[in-house]
């Protein structure tokens, strides 16, 4: 059960080993693209692409004939990673070794939708997947395995995502070969990450730059960070924390680096609504930033 690009290692990695992959459940296809075409997602490209069943329901809390569906498939154990649909009692009893889930933090830190993007907005050093059995509370169920990620102090978040699929991949196939004992979660050090929007792509100028930096390397692609000049919204695709100081949003130099609440985040790639994204001295020689301009 899932369906962006992080599951599919698993699925692939679950279908290699030899695992009897009864269904697979992912999303229902959506519009995608300037054609607005519905278009599967990847989960649900890969279990074609290995001639599994596919189930896409739009919902599922609520709908008995689907609670019935899942209970008929018989299942030794559901593995559920990034889904985007909350799973009712019925279907996580359902499962003789229940469903497990691949999450991506070391729980009991950073709970719920946006992990990886938490932890290096945070300013974590490490993160890492933590197989547990699902129960109804938000990412509370007990632990099987964990495994770690370090996190450096320029990586991204798909830098994070890719190394965190391929750990969860090979986690999942050792938490069904072994079937370790399920730990339950320490009551201390919980947090949560919350779903992001798109709105908080925006750069707060008066925040530290170091804040700003890991707000870009946590947020690009999506939802992307940006700031406003005048009617215009540039988005700030890579930065770096940088020596300065100034009002906040004041371009400081010809880097251009701009002034934060405490010190300077100099621009390094720049695009700006429907052009190419662009090496900022690139960019800034068909759109001038001068020192002193304010930014938004």
């Amino acid at each position: 059960m899932g369906s962006p690009d992080f599951a599919v290692p698993a699925l692939r990695a679950l279908h290699a080993a030899g695992h009897d992959v009864a269904c697979v459940y992912a999303q229902p296809p959506r519009p995608a693209g300037r054609g607005q075409k519905e278009t599967p997602c990847p989960v649900h490209c890969a279990a074609l692409e290995l001639g599994l069943p596919v189930r896409t329901p739009a919902r599922v809390k609520r709908d008995a004939a689907e609670h019935a569906a899942f209970a008929a498939l018989g299942l030794d154990v559901a593995v559920v990673a990034a889904y985007g649909l909350i799973l009712p009692k019925p279907m996580l009893d359902a499962p003789r070794r229940g469903c497990l889930n691949i999450h991506a933090s070391l729980l009991p830190r950073w709970r719920g939708a946006g992990p990886i993007q938490a932890a290096i907005l945070a300013g974590d050093t490490e993160t890492g997947i933590t197989i547990m059995r699902m129960e109804e509370g938000l990412d509370t169920g007990p632990m099987l395995l964990r495994g770690t990620v370090p996190i450096g102090p320029r990586d991204t978040t798909p830098v994070g995502h890719d190394a965190l699929s391929a750990l969860g991949a090979t986690l999942i196939l050792r938490a069904l070969a072994e079937d370790p004992p399920a730990v339950p979660q320490p009551e201390s050090g919980v947090t949560y990450a919350p779903k992001i929007a798109k709105e908080d792509g925006r750069l707060d100028w008066t925040q530290p730059a170091n804040a700003l930096d890991r707000r870009i390397r946590a947020l690009t692609p999506w939802p992307g960070c940006f700031f406003r000049h005048g009617a215009e919204v540039i988005r700030v695709l890579d930065a770096e924390p940088a020596e300065g100081a100034g009002p906040p949003g004041t371009v400081l130099d010809a880097a251009p680096s701009i002034a934060c609440g405490t010190g300077a985040l100099r621009l390094l790639r720049l695009q700006r609504a429907g052009r190419a994204a662009l090496p900022a001295a690139e960019f800034l020689r068909g759109y001038p930033l001068p020192p002193l301009t304010l930014l938004g």
